[in-house]
């Protein structure tokens, strides 16, 4: 028998679902098919949820796991194949479907766990400028952890290239004291220094921003935060590639739907293929890129 609880709820103009079981809560927005929040009980927040979060029709929040596709960031900082996709006049930062209402095709709870499943039906040749025809679906699943995968199905007669991501903002005590583990030796791409390409040494800490492509990422990525006595676990599939941003102190202030000190509480390790990482659907395939975000005691 379900012991969860599902409530509809409007943040603003935004539609949103809370679901909660006994161990977690979550909050999830129509718009983008949006994790906005996730907490498991007794814990502190493991999704962080902006403090001047703005929820508006068309705009992506800042919060949660926004869904960035068929293009992650700067189109323009692309592979030039994924660039190829686009025919339109201006390209938006991180895609075409953050900002847009996906269709609920359902929520389904079990004993164990609740499962939430979305499409976005303007994949499937209604994205302005982007002519093609993909299955987008998300599925939500909110068990002893929670699970996101975004499946793309390529319905078309011809190729699709596209580069995506789980742009994830995780919660923690203060990031000037939290390291992530599971870099060590990564070759990454170091977008503050004219995107040279480095070698990491260590764990990476956090002492100004930061805003890295780790290429050849491990299946498994940390964050240690001292702070709140925890390590919050990262599993992915489908990826090759994770994007570590922390906006700190001067970015941070130009962000109008972020707090001036609202960097110190959040970091974001985004489930990616972006780089040489891209992603090509050949006519009927399909590609998974999911993560499993868990936590455990120090």
């Amino acid at each position: 028998m379900s012991t969860s609880k599902v409530e509809v709820e409007q943040h603003g103009e935004l539609a949103c679902w809370r679901i909660t079981t006994p161990r977690a809560e979550l909050l999830i927005a129509q718009q983008g098919a949006q994790v906005l929040s996730y907490q498991r009980v007794g814990e502190p927040p493991l999704l962080w949820l902006s403090d001047q979060a703005i929820f508006r029709q068309g705009k992506s929040v800042r919060a949660g796991a926004p869904v960035c596709w068929p293009w992650f960031g700067n189109l323009q900082r692309n592979p030039a194949a994924v660039q190829a996709m686009f025919h339109g006049a201006e390209a938006p930062a991180h895609g075409l479907v953050r900002g847009r209402d996906w269709q609920l095709l359902g929520i389904d709870s079990s004993a164990d766990s609740v499962r939430v499943d979305f499409t976005l039906p303007q994949a499937l040749g209604e994205l302005p400028g982007w002519p093609h025809t993909v299955e987008l679906k998300l599925s939500i699943v909110l068990g002893e952890e929670l699970a996101l995968t975004l499946d793309s199905h390529n319905l078309g007669s011809g190729s699709v290239t596209l580069s995506q991501a789980l742009h994830s903002y995780f919660a923690v005590s203060d990031v000037r004291g939290a390291r992530v583990e599971g870099v060590d030796g990564l070759a990454y791409i170091e977008t503050l220094a004219d995107w040279e390409q480095r070698t990491q040494q260590g764990d990476l800490g956090f002492a100004g921003e930061t805003d890295r492509i780790y290429l050849q990422a491990p299946e498994r990525l940390s964050i240690v935060d001292p702070g709140w006595n925890r390590r919050i676990t990262l599993r992915t599939q489908g990826s090759r590639s994770a994007v570590i941003w922390n906006p700190w102190v001067d970015r941070a202030a130009q962000l109008t739907d972020m707090a001036d000190d609202g960097w110190q509480r959040m970091l974001c390790i985004e489930t990616a293929n972006v780089w040489d990482d891209v992603v090509e659907l050949a006519p009927g395939a399909t590609h998974s890129l999911s993560v499993s975000i868990g936590s455990e005691p120090l």
